[in-house]
């Protein structure tokens, strides 16, 4: 099926449940000169996640949702597989690509879900668990559960921010845990794909592409370099906002960005205060609305 069926799915799968902020919400604003740039963090941030994030390795049973994503795209399960968890065929392939990834020396591994689905399908069908009797692409598979598994949102407030940060030239982009499917998020909620609000795609690092997650600083290297080459904007002129202490904001300052935690959303907040890494981390602002942004910069 289509691009245009993917970004169905995830509408028509969003998250119902009032964004609600955290009961410790405190907004710490301040004005942060010589801001040219914004990056965003995009699971928890931009978007609010039913899991709190990008939902890959979650271990909960999810058996259901992996069987009727089958079902529901040509796919047909034998009798023995009514009786087999085949979401933890799924976990179990994730690991290894995650594992593969380790023995290269990375510390964080990330995986291309496609990749994991394609390596899925063959083993079920190999077990005789599955047959195939008129499937969709590895892609579809992979939006048709994802959609299921873990219902997103916009954030509130999210079209009129970037567009006020639009008006005002300023650049954007994201350095995110995602997968192919991330950027549909905008055409699914706000009707125009990520480019058409100001994002640089050219300067946005997705986890999937680099086979590394967060909180590699890797990452934000990777985004700084590309702002240098085609913005001619430095670290300290970059604002990143993100909703996790260890995995967005240590890593934004140890390359020199300004940094925003985004505590506007109570499933995906994480201060990591019982992490000892985590204790002298503090970010420049403390926001609550992403409209906070706009006064600050």
């Amino acid at each position: 099926m289509s691009k245009a069926h993917w970004i169905d799915l995830i509408y028509k799968r969003r998250a119902t449940e009032a964004v609600r902020l955290p009961e410790d919400a405190v907004p710490r604003l301040q004005r942060l000169a010589g801001i040219r740039a914004v990056v965003f963090d995009v699971y928890g941030t931009l978007f609010s996640s039913g899991v709190g994030d990008i939902s890959l390795a979650a271990e909960t049973n999810r058996d259901a949702a992996l069987k009727a994503t089958l079902e529901a795209n040509g796919i047909r399960l034998s009798s023995a597989a009514q009786d087999i968890r085949l979401d933890d065929r799924l976990h179990a392939s994730i690991h290894r690509h995650q594992d593969l990834r380790r023995a290269d020396a990375i510390i964080y591994p990330e995986i291309d879900i496609r990749a994991v689905w394609a390596e899925l399908i063959h083993s079920l069908v190999e077990g005789r668990l599955i047959e195939i009797v008129a499937a969709e692409s590895i892609e579809t598979l992979a939006v048709d559960y994802e959609s299921r598994v873990n219902p997103t949102q916009p954030m509130p407030g999210l079209k009129q921010m970037l567009t006020n940060l639009t008006s005002r030239g300023v650049v954007m982009s994201m350095i995110s845990n995602a997968q192919f499917y991330t950027p549909l998020l905008f055409e699914a909620f706000l009707s125009q794909n990520a480019a058409y609000f100001g994002f640089c795609m050219d300067c946005a690092v997705w986890s999937y592409a680099e086979r590394e997650g967060k909180p590699s600083p890797r990452l934000y290297h990777i985004a700084a370099q590309r702002f240098r080459q085609h913005h001619n904007v430095q670290p300290h002129e970059i604002l990143y906002v993100g909703n996790d202490l260890k995995n967005d904001i240590g890593p934004a300052q140890s390359v020199g960005f300004k940094t925003a935690l985004f505590a506007g959303d109570r499933l995906s907040l994480r201060r990591r205060a019982q992490d000892p890494d985590c204790g002298a981390i503090r970010a420049d602002l403390e926001i609550t609305q992403l409209a906070q942004i706009v006064d600050c910069i």
